[in-house]
């Protein structure tokens, strides 16, 4: 039986993934996502809009799936491995091309949901939620099954595919956090059984494969944000945070902090509300009980204008645009759209880094300079990636010991590090695959 991998997006750039692979007469795709940067770059909005597939695949916005028009009517499962919109974000434009269903954990079923019902998008695809540690059988002899993972959004799992020929086990974005804040350890002990059934081929994130080092706990970044928030004088002061919409964890770790300096706590933008609600849906956390939520431009409007400019120094505004994203609400506080705009001392706390593209360095750039003008106290970087460095992925390596090794998630000089680390491990030449975008390749 023939397995043949295609590698349609992700695999020349960080966005954009797709990965279709065919067993037989029958394809699993993994992971359908937006170029994060591309998307906003031709939308101006970070949020999932109903916009025609042909004009998001000619703006490099979603992978270009006719590379798999051949294999379209064999297509049996669409599987996202997370929450995150480089994965997720383009099965409202592209799942309905296939006759499958949707194959994902609870929470990122529950945050494609609201993206549909958002803009009002239907897809035919049946919606599978399947948990962490689970699996499911396709029929003669192909199943797959999720392998519990730690990352920086919930329910994050590496996909393994059982096949009469062997396992593929794709990788893409995981960290090995043995301390996570919020759910459960990755499951190295799946993982080592694996390792010794067989794995013939390991597709794996290389986004981190360049530094050399073990990515920290999200205990860290839990942490280092205590201590800024509860160990830097804020009385008087309004405390205005940012970070990725997402990151369930961080956003725990931001509201315990905020109660414990008794706090009123405000979560300020569409895509905060969407993804709290979806972790909200399936019991992972309750912030609706401490937090007032605001969602669209309107509400938060009304909302942030409510406040007494007496009380600023009782609340702790949760707000996106960790990006400097022009339409986010850290933004428009900047510029003085909104009633509750920032003053002088008072806290903005990036829980995030600025993720390196051009759009962004000089979208955060802005908000940066501007707020050097209202006389605010800025604090950066407090956080920690939810991508696997050098050193998990030599563990990563050791503990599955694959057959081939298949860099993905990256840019070239990102594979190639991937590569080089393999080459290290012992790997040969022919046995490392470098793809790009489009190509196939028979295991």
């Amino acid at each position: 039986m023939a397995i043949e991998l295609c590698s349609v997006g992700g695999y020349q750039e960080v966005g954009k993934n797709m990965t279709a692979i065919k067993i037989g007469d029958r394809v699993l795709i993994i992971d359908m996502g937006i170029h994060l940067e591309n998307y906003i770059h031709y939308t101006e909005d970070e949020d999932i809009c109903d916009l025609t597939k042909e004009e998001l695949i000619e703006a490099k916005a979603i992978p270009d799936s006719s590379v798999i028009d051949d294999w379209k009517k064999k297509v049996c499962a669409i599987i996202p491995t997370h929450a995150h919109l480089d994965h997720l974000g383009a099965i409202p434009f592209l799942a309905k091309d296939y006759d499958a269903p949707i194959f994902g954990t609870p929470y990122s079923i529950e945050v494609l949901k609201a993206i549909l019902s958002d803009e009002k998008i239907k897809i035919k695809n049946p919606l599978k939620p399947l948990n962490p540690n689970s699996s499911f059988d396709l029929g003669d002899g192909l199943s797959f099954e999720f392998i519990n993972m730690t990352h920086s959004t919930p329910q994050t799992v590496m996909v393994a595919i059982h096949t009469p020929e062997g396992i593929i086990l794709y990788a893409n974005d995981f960290k090995f956090d043995l301390t996570p804040v919020l759910g459960k350890k990755p499951n190295i002990t799946r993982l080592k059984e694996l390792g010794e059934m067989g794995v013939k081929a390991l597709i794996v994130d290389s986004t981190y494969a360049p530094h050399s080092k073990k990515t920290p706990s999200e205990a860290v970044a839990r942490a280092l944000l205590k201590e800024v928030m509860m160990g830097t004088d804020s009385k008087g002061h309004a405390i205005i945070v940012t970070t990725f919409s997402s990151h369930i964890a961080r956003l725990k770790s931001i509201v315990d902090f905020g109660k414990r300096m008794g706090r009123r706590i405000v979560f300020c933008g569409r895509s905060l509300a969407k993804y709290v609600q979806a972790a909200e849906n399936i019991d992972l956390v309750n912030f609706s009980k401490d937090v007032r939520i605001l969602k669209y431009s309107r509400q938060v409007r009304r909302g942030l204008a409510k406040i007494p400019k007496k009380d600023r120094g009782r609340y702790l505004i949760v707000a996106t645009g960790h990006q400097g994203e022009p339409k986010a609400t850290l933004t428009k506080m900047v510029t003085g759209e909104l009633d509750f705009a920032i003053e002088k001392e008072d806290h903005v706390i990036f829980s995030c880094t600025v993720i390196p593209t051009k759009t962004n360095r000089e979208n955060r750039q802005k908000v940066e300079e501007l707020l050097r003008h209202t006389g605010a106290r800025v604090f950066k970087d407090i956080h920690v990636s939810g991508h696997a460095a050098r050193e998990d992925l030599r563990d990563l390596l050791t503990i599955v010991k694959p057959k081939k090794v298949i860099p993905a998630h990256g840019e070239e000089h990102m594979k190639a590090a991937l590569a080089d680390l393999a080459s290290e491990m012992g790997y040969k030449k022919e046995d490392i695959l470098l793809v790009d975008d489009g190509q196939r390749v028979l295991l």
